[in-house]
């Protein structure tokens, strides 16, 4: 993420997900206020069932650089809508320029500790586009790696070596996960 990026303003919200403001991205994380932000995951229909496409983010990322998590996740900026943000950050991160099909699943609330000193305090909209594939470019400065994992993949994963996934990837995948199936 280049030093443009890390001033962005990004929306704070009060506990019902309604935007009170706007501050410096790096602040808010730094100090932990409840913001807006969403996390996509583009999935499709693989010989196992469900695949989930996650991507493992630059290592040089401002924080959990190395970990797995969901497809992009990102926050919206002023005037834009949680889908608009979507497309414009997978686009950004992976190279995608296909018009996705997104829509809103849950919108959940949690509050990590970060490595830094930082903070994911978010009211997240999770977000699914399913596809049958998808054509990826990745951005070296977001993403290092992407791949397509099943869900007994990720279960695994989250069971046996959780410390390779970001702090909010099983919330995330936890509600993704149930919405697929159900």
């Amino acid at each position: 993420m280049n030093i443009k990026d890390r001033s962005l303003q990004i929306p704070l919200v009060n506990h019902i997900g309604e935007i009170v403001g706007y501050d410096d991205k790096m602040q808010v994380h730094r100090q932990g206020l409840l913001h807006l932000a969403f996390s996509l995951m583009i999935t499709r229909t693989g010989a196992l069932g469900t695949e989930f496409l996650l991507q493992r983010r630059a290592l040089d990322k401002y924080h959990s650089g190395g970990l797995w998590t969901n497809t992009c996740c990102s926050h919206p900026m002023k005037h834009e809508t949680v889908i608009a943000a979507a497309q414009r950050r997978v686009k950004d991160e992976l190279g995608i320029t296909a018009a996705l099909e997104i829509r809103s699943v849950a919108e959940i609330q949690y509050n990590h500790q970060l490595e830094n000193g930082l903070y994911e305090h978010e009211y997240n909209h999770l977000l699914v586009a399913e596809v049958d594939n998808v054509l990826c470019n990745l951005n070296p400065d977001e993403v290092m790696e992407k791949r397509w994992w099943s869900s007994n993949d990720i279960e695994a994963g989250l069971l046996n070596t959780p410390q390779i996934f970001t702090a909010w990837f099983p919330e995330v995948f936890s509600h993704i996960h149930q919405h697929q199936v159900s």
